[in-house]
């Protein structure tokens, strides 16, 4: 497994990360042992970055996590997030980055996870009305107090991260990016590029769309969080299948995966970015690797831009309801 810097000051870590997300059961339901599959995967292939959250199943994945790192410690460099609060009753978000909040999380996050401190803590999504200067001083705090080895934001805009890098140094970044979701090539690539951070890319295989067998809806449980999204809706998700499957065959006809494909060519866009495809398979898992063993010259990029180019996506990514945080800047 090859590996790229997390952050200009950050540890080396494999080119492709793990998300967790899925240990939770956003995308149907899974058990423990098929997640230790996953893991155990991860260490047999050198993917030792792992992306997990509090607020996953509300504890469920870095308990998982924390049961298998307790039974196989070692290996494995983990980044977890807070700072989204959830009603209990009716499942309501808002956002809060206080210094109380954030510490309270985090404590909490590392007994779940069963280890004294985390490579990297992001906030989950910025509280609109705190200065991101104030979060980054309560951040930088917890590195100093050997709690966390560097911290990020996620989903945030190109500005806030210049704003937040003035005050301490900002490992990474995190945002959706893929081949139909290209917002961080209009500013946030070039930020982290400039100030030597890493961006982090989740969902780099469209939630499914770059999967060798097309998404069924049919198949989505009640809480698939593709279910209201816009992508995997009619008339949209018939329109972005047929698009993506000239991709797919072109995949065939280099002897490779629609999947691997992807992540080789999201490797191609930077040495400062890294996939971290979420999965609760250890077979997928196994086809996302063989993407950063997978080299593409010019030919093979030109192609894939002419195949798929800037914007092809029918729909936005988010609902109205699932953008709720997410900082725009174009």
């Amino acid at each position: 497994m090859k590996h790229r810097q997390l952050g200009s000051s950050g540890p080396s870590v494999s080119a492709i990360g793990l998300g967790c997300w899925n240990f939770a059961g956003p995308y149907g339901p899974t058990t423990e042992q098929e997640s230790h599959e996953t893991l155990a995967a991860a260490r047999d292939l050198g993917v030792n970055l792992i992306d997990t959250a509090n607020v996953y199943g509300m504890g469920v994945s870095e308990t998982v996590i924390g049961n298998y790192l307790r039974k196989n410690p070692g290996h494995f460099r983990i980044a977890t997030k807070a700072g989204i609060r959830r009603d209990p009753a009716t499942g309501a978000r808002h956002f809060d980055n206080s210094p109380d909040h954030l510490r309270s999380e985090l404590e909490a996050s590392l007994q779940r996870l069963g280890v004294d401190h985390v490579d990297l803590f992001y906030v989950h999504r910025r509280e609109a009305d705190r200065p991101i200067e104030d979060v980054t001083g309560t951040l930088q705090g917890f590195v100093e107090e050997g709690k966390i080895g560097g911290f990020g934001f996620s989903e945030i805009a190109p500005s806030s991260l210049r704003l937040a890098h003035a005050v301490a140094p900002v490992t990474a970044v995190q945002s959706e990016y893929s081949l139909w979701t290209r917002q961080p090539e209009l500013g946030m690539g070039q930020a982290c590029g400039d100030l030597g951070v890493a961006l982090v890319a989740f969902c780099p295989l469209g939630r499914g769309i770059f999967a060798s067998r097309a998404p069924d809806p049919a198949t989505f449980g009640p809480a698939d969080f593709r279910k209201p999204n816009p992508r995997f809706t009619e008339p949209n998700l018939t329109r972005n299948i047929e698009a993506v499957a000239p991709f797919k065959a072109y995949a065939s006809d280099l002897g490779t995966t629609p999947v691997a494909l992807a992540i080789a060519w999201l490797l191609s866009r930077g040495d400062h970015v890294i996939p971290i495809p979420g999965t609760r398979s250890a077979d997928h898992l196994r086809e996302c690797a063989e993407g950063a063993a997978l080299e593409l010259g010019e030919t093979e990029l030109a192609e894939i831009e002419r195949i798929l180019p800037v914007g092809f996506a029918y729909g936005d990514r988010y609902s109205r309801e699932q953008s709720n945080g997410v900082e725009g800047y174009c």
